[in-house]
């Protein structure tokens, strides 16, 4: 089922999630109209509070580890995700998020994490990712925490982005 996307400044997004304690079937319905939201509003990744729902779980286009634009998109649901720092040299990419229409800043974040969670099976789930897609990883499980990408930027272009979004909804 298609799912409404919440914006910023929802306070919903500022919360934290609670972990799944039982994959079932309630869990297995969340992600499936997680899935049918993201295919449907387009995207590379989708956590549970962006549809209001807080629990520890997002959706992840893993064809981006193969760094090819041209391959299917390949979505993995990894509940209870747990990202760890394998490289913290700095890297920026240019993020842009579901929640937070029309903009796209840089975002420094470490060059290389590990993602470990369980799948829909309540299998153990191991990934790795540098790049665009270690910085996927972290964006997604920030939501998790209550965290959005703009967190990440500058004081002037997160005042910048909060002036225009108070002028439209005038």
């Amino acid at each position: 089922m298609l799912r409404p996307v919440l914006q910023y400044p929802d306070p919903l997004l500022a919360k934290v999630s609670e972990p799944v304690a039982e994959i079932n079937d309630e869990i297995r319905a969340l992600a499936q109209d997680m899935l049918d939201t993201l295919t449907t509003v387009g995207g590379v990744g989708i956590a549970a509070p962006q549809i209001g729902v807080l629990k520890r779980v997002v959706i992840i286009d893993v064809s981006q580890e193969k760094n090819d634009p041209d391959l299917p998109q390949d979505f993995k649901v990894f509940v209870n995700p747990v990202v760890t720092v394998l490289d913290p040299k700095g890297h920026e990419e240019n993020e842009g998020c579901l929640s937070v229409p029309e903009l796209r800043a840089k975002v420094k974040r470490p060059r290389r994490v590990a993602l470990d969670a369980l799948d829909l099976d309540g299998n153990p789930v191991h990934i790795e990712g540098e790049g665009y897609y270690g910085a996927c990883m972290q964006h997604e499980t920030d939501h998790l925490d209550g965290k959005l990408f703009i967190d990440h930027i500058s004081y002037l272009k997160r005042s910048l982005y909060d002036k225009k979004m108070r002028k439209g909804r005038k």
